[in-house]
């Protein structure tokens, strides 16, 4: 392990035989936590183990994917793009893969973000924050930063000399290229980002020409600012105040579920082990403080469950790494429900069961959401309508004493072929329909492809049809109908006369 960095020239304790005690406080707790207090820096320790390793794959995963999606391209045909992922709000369409979904078919979006929510619900009933602590943009960005800044500055205890040292030439240097290269991923990432809004190869070149549309060098100036603050700057700050997830998720735990938990009936009395000193009569930990060294959050886990714990393991890791070195047994800190965390001295552990009634509801809304999209997805209509009633005048009274509304047909063609379509209407016995603009109502429709075109509509019924109905309200219903294929849409509209 690293010299302890010492301010006041004291000699380092040791926290047993050749392991030092880390001179570090925590500094975020619910007794430190103010909106007003000045922020303590944090600086983490680096650590190695298995959990560390996790996040550095979950980050190289996470973050090719992000950097990489708008490039691949996808193969749709003529007039259409060829970017596998992209947002096209120009033209009121996402598009990802083989899947296309138009503005009108915002509710699977709403279904991606419902199974969203309900995936982290029963992330968290199983395992806690481990969305924050691994996957989260922002602890991904975070841990980006910190690799960095590392890599420029040095390891914990470098980092802490420096920031304590003047200014010299070498803490400015260090510094410059530390703030320089997060800028440098700052855009990257902004650059990025407002590439999934347009063709990534075309922007990319208008953007280095300096001819992009204006909104996209505003959307990266943004995404490169808020990048560079909440991941270089605020980093932990962002999860304790900015997030709402902390102050909710104790409603998703239960008393199994699985949460980096600090075992104080094998730890305590916690206290430095001398050579040659037996283990009977005390604790297992020896308050290295190792744990607290390596925390991105600047907690101390032994203090017990806390709101500003991401579930990132990285204690487990370094206590870990401690007990093999004093010969106890790891797991003093561990994955464990808080069935077993507060159970007494020596009663057998609970197996943790993953399915229980918390985490079955969650399953079986997640089926049931998936199964309802698809449903809506196969049963997708490549026509879609609407119908708009004129509201004034609402109905025009004939001479011969029938009645006429008017109406706005709108159809939707997502095929990507010119189709034609045929209007019928039903509901209102003996009356007659007309399009402004053609004769008859037979005509065929012509709509282009990936097109909406709105029709004018005018329904009348006859004197002696509107009074058998007694004046009130009748719904009528428009039916459009694809004449290539005989796919059917249909919309209800209503038919109003005087006295409805």
């Amino acid at each position: 392990m690293e010299p302890i960095a010492r301010t006041n020239g004291t000699k380092p304790t040791e926290a047993a035989p050749g392991i030092e005690r880390i001179d570090v406080a925590a500094v975020s707790s619910k007794s430190l936590r103010s909106l007003y207090g000045e922020r303590k820096p944090i600086y983490p320790k680096r650590a190695h183990g298995t959990f560390r390793s996790i996040k550095w794959i979950v980050m190289a995963v996470t973050l090719g994917i992000y950097y990489l999606l708008p490039w691949v391209r996808w193969e749709r045909g003529p007039g259409l793009p060829n970017q596998a992922f992209l947002l096209d709000f120009a033209n009121q369409r996402l598009y990802f893969g083989p899947i296309e979904i138009w503005a009108q078919e915002l509710y699977f979006i709403t279904g991606i973000l419902v199974l969203s929510a309900l995936g982290l619900f029963l992330v968290t009933a199983i395992a806690g924050r481990m969305w924050c602590g691994y996957a989260c943009p922002q602890t991904v960005w975070t841990d980006l930063m910190i690799a960095v800044e590392r890599f420029w500055q040095g390891d914990r205890n470098a980092r802490m000399r420096l920031d304590q040292s003047a200014w010299t030439l070498e803490k400015i240097w260090k510094k410059t290229a530390t703030h320089i290269s997060w800028l440098v991923i700052s855009i990257a990432t902004g650059g990025v980002l407002v590439f999934y809004f347009r063709d990534a190869p075309t922007l990319a070149a208008e953007l280095v020409r300096g001819d992009a549309p204006l909104i996209a060098y505003v959307f990266l100036g943004i995404f490169t600012g808020t990048t560079y603050l909440l991941g270089g700057i605020a980093r932990e700050q962002v999860c304790i105040y900015m997030c709402p997830w902390p102050r909710i998720q104790a409603a998703m735990f239960d008393a199994e579920s699985l949460l980096v938990s600090y075992h104080e009936h094998r730890g305590e009395p916690r206290g430095a082990h001398k050579k040659g000193q037996t283990w009977l009569d005390r604790g297992d930990c020896i308050d290295c403080k190792a744990c607290v060294a390596v925390c991105p959050m600047g907690i101390d886990i032994r203090d017990g469950a806390q709101m500003e714990c991401i579930q990132c393991a990285l204690c487990i890791d370094a206590c870990d790494d401690i007990m093999d070195k004093v010969g106890r047994p790891k797991g003093l800190i561990s994955y464990d429900t808080f069935l077993n965390v507060e159970a007494p001295a020596g009663a057998e552990p609970v197996p943790v069961r993953i399915v229980r009634p918390r985490t079955v509801l969650y399953s079986a809304l997640i089926a049931l959401v998936v199964g309802l999209m698809a449903w809506a997805w196969l049963a997708r209509l490549t026509t879609q309508i609407s119908v708009i009633a004129d509201r004034n005048p609402m109905f025009v009274a004939l001479s011969d004493g029938g009645v006429r509304n008017g109406y706005t047909l709108k159809i939707l063609n997502k095929t990507h072929s010119a189709q034609a379509f045929q209007v019928a209407i039903d509901g209102v016995p003996g009356a007659t329909m007309s399009i402004v603009g053609f004769e008859g109502t037979s005509a065929p429709l012509n709509i282009e492809a990936n097109n909406v075109r709105a029709f004018k509509i005018y329904v009348t019924a006859p004197a002696p049809i509107w009074r058998k109905m007694s004046g009130t309200a009748v719904p009528l219903r428009f039916k459009v109908t694809n004449i290539d294929s005989g796919e059917t849409a249909i919309n209800n509209a209503t038919f109003r006369g005087p006295g409805s």
